[in-house]
């Protein structure tokens, strides 16, 4: 299965405002291990960088000045994409602004459903606790010492360790394909998990096994029902 993780960095908080996007981070999973491939874009917003968003990525309008508009980069974009599902963490913002960048150049919109938003999976694996991409690598212990400002690709490589432990860590690899159609899990509606493919019936049956008591221990048990007054066991 492949899928997309992505993160993008803007000149501010709304897109709705003509806040613009500025960098996009994204590389490949294929059936949760990175494969190597990325996609990281630099992207010239024609408008000012709000000062408290600079000073969350680090990344200046003369820094950008000589870095291809959108419109120029959109076809990279879709290409590395393509139709797979994307991973994103607190995707409504991402997202917002992706699909405001796609309306500019006249191209649908991402679709709703193939968004995957590791937010509120983490706030509900972990109920109460905190649910940054920051907090969730501490939870991890995913190494992010090298995070001093955010940087999409540099998030995107950390989201996608935080999205493998999330989705149960790599044990799912270590199955062989004859072990996983055997024994793959299907999650039910209480969160437990069952097996599927799994009876019973199927396993051979054991013959019983004798435990016969030894006779010291009979008489150890004997003494120690001695000790006590009117025991239940001698009442029979």
């Amino acid at each position: 299965m492949r899928e997309i993780v992505l993160d993008t960095e803007t000149t501010g908080l709304d897109p709705k405002e003509g806040h613009r996007i500025i960098e996009i981070g994204a590389l490949e999973l294929q059936n949760l291990m990175p494969t190597g491939r990325r996609l990281h874009l630099y992207i010239k917003p024609d408008r000012e960088i709000d000062p408290d968003a600079e000073k969350v990525h680090g990344i200046s309008r003369a820094f950008l000045e000589d870095k291809p508009v959108f419109e120029a980069v959109v076809s990279e974009f879709l290409d590395f994409i393509q139709e797979d599902p994307i991973i994103i963490h607190n995707a409504p913002f991402d997202v917002g602004f992706l699909n405001a960048e796609l309306a500019r150049v006249s191209l649908p919109a991402l679709e709703a459903s193939r968004i995957v938003d590791t937010l509120p999976m983490a706030r509900q694996k972990f109920p109460g606790a905190k649910a940054s991409l920051d907090a969730l690598c501490k939870r991890f212990e995913i190494d992010n010492s090298h995070r001093d400002l955010h940087g999409a690709l540099i998030d995107a490589d950390l989201l996608a360790a935080v999205y493998v432990e999330l989705k149960g860590g790599r044990q799912p690899g270590l199955l062989s394909d004859s072990d996983a159609q055997t024994h793959s899990a299907t999650e039910t509606s209480n969160g437990q998990d069952i097996l599927d493919g799994f009876s019973l019936e199927d396993r051979p049956l054991r013959a019983v096994r004798p435990h016969p008591v030894h006779a010291d221990e009979l008489a150890a048990h004997e003494a120690f029902l001695d000790t006590l007054t009117d025991p239940i066991w001698k009442s029979s």
